[in-house]
């Protein structure tokens, strides 16, 4: 085919046309989802920081208590409870984080 069928020329610009729809719808649903990751990540962040001196007075016990390795594994342990309490709805910071994001990506 070279192209000069006008009927295939209509056909293929308007497959084409019908390809970039969705694209475009799907951009601000990407940007949405990219915002309540941000915002749930933050929250995070915030309760992880808010956790971490409830467990700095803990002192470990016996024979392989304490040291490097157990203040590592007790930084990542408080890591991964913000994470898990800001998946189960944490304590309402990401809504708000969200919210001003996307009002900060209107004004773009």
């Amino acid at each position: 085919m070279d192209g000069s069928n006008p009927m295939m020329e209509q056909a293929l610009a308007l497959a084409a046309s019908n390809a970039a729809q969705p694209k475009a719808m799907n951009k601000g649903a990407i940007n949405l989802e990219k915002a309540r990751e941000a915002a749930q990540e933050f929250e995070a962040v915030f309760i992880s920081q808010m956790l971490k001196p409830m467990f700095e007075g803990m002192e470990s016990d016996g024979p392989f208590g304490g040291g490097q390795a157990e203040a590592i594994n007790r930084s990542m342990m408080v890591e991964e409870y913000g994470k898990q309490i800001a998946k189960s709805g944490g304590v309402g910071l990401a809504d708000n984080v969200m919210a001003e994001i996307l009002k900060m990506q209107e004004t773009q």
